[in-house]
């Protein structure tokens, strides 16, 4: 089995190479080695190579940025899984694509499940969802991953941020009213990898951690973690406040939960979010 990984130096992207089976063959790309917005690049890339399957990391995640830089935004979300999708189509290399939650609006009591209405509420979002429809327009055999609140060992992420704001202040303020699930990369990875060796059927899927909770839970549940671990040498008061008191130039879904009982077919595991945190806060 030879993978063509995109987006290798993300977290996604990391711990992909982290968790790929010994016996397959890996091409691990980053922006660098492989513009996925040049078109006859990955065309020629994957003519080239020959991969078996592509799984594309990339994306453009800088959510409140993009509003400013639509236009790459767009190139990236828009028509980087286009490109790959095409060039897999015509490869016949099987095509795998990360998207998000932020397809969605939030506004839904009840965890989305793959055929509910999106209704992107920026650019972001927009950008994501448009990927996702010209990659199954031309490209039926494609399998998208629908993801959210990702975080884990690399890169920038919302426990990083937690751990380096507890070290400098002795009060944070946190959003209590956006609810979600926190889904570490590995496992991310760890589904993908699986969905590869099951050969699993095309389409949309959701897959996010299984435990449901607020910012405001998941920064107690870091901050309380790597003080026990005694990473950090005083313990900053947490206050949780509304969205309204913590405005952004994009609203975020309130409501972010997905179902994940369509992926939950296949050998998907999902790991404590205790137990993450404990492996991965090291001083």
């Amino acid at each position: 089995m030879k993978v063509l990984l995109t987006g290798a130096g993300g977290q996604l992207g990391r711990c992909f190479q982290d968790r790929f089976p010994a016996q397959w063959q890996l091409i691990a790309t980053t922006h660098q080695q492989l513009d996925i917005t040049d078109q006859a690049a990955v065309t020629a890339f994957i003519k080239q190579h020959k991969p078996d399957v592509v799984l594309n990391a990339a994306a453009y995640t800088a959510v409140d940025k993009a509003e400013s830089v639509p236009e790459i935004a767009e190139k990236i979300n828009k028509f980087g899984p286009y490109y790959l999708a095409l060039a897999c189509r015509e490869s016949a290399a099987r095509f795998f694509h990360i998207s998000t939650d932020y397809v969605f609006d939030g506004t839904q009591n009840r965890p989305y499940k793959e055929s509910d209405n999106t209704n992107p509420l920026g650019i972001y979002g927009a950008t994501k969802l448009a990927g996702e429809k010209l990659t199954l327009e031309i490209n039926p055999n494609a399998t998208i991953i629908r993801t959210a609140w990702v975080f884990s060992e690399y890169g920038n992420n919302f426990v990083k941020t937690m751990l380096r704001l507890a070290k400098e202040r002795d009060e944070l303020k946190i959003v209590n009213d956006q609810i979600g699930c926190p889904t570490y990369a590995g496992d991310i990875a760890s589904a993908v990898i699986s969905l590869i060796q099951a050969d699993a059927n095309s389409g949309i899927y959701h897959y996010c951690g299984n435990e449901v909770m607020s910012w405001y839970d998941f920064a107690m549940q870091i901050i309380n973690t790597a003080s026990v671990k005694e990473i950090l040498s005083k313990k900053p008061t947490i206050i949780g406040i509304s969205t309204l008191e913590y405005p952004t130039p994009v609203t975020r879904p309130p409501y972010s939960v997905l179902d994940c009982a369509k992926i939950q077919t296949y050998p998907v595991t999902f790991s404590s979010l205790q137990d993450v945190l404990n492996n991965i806060l090291i001083i």
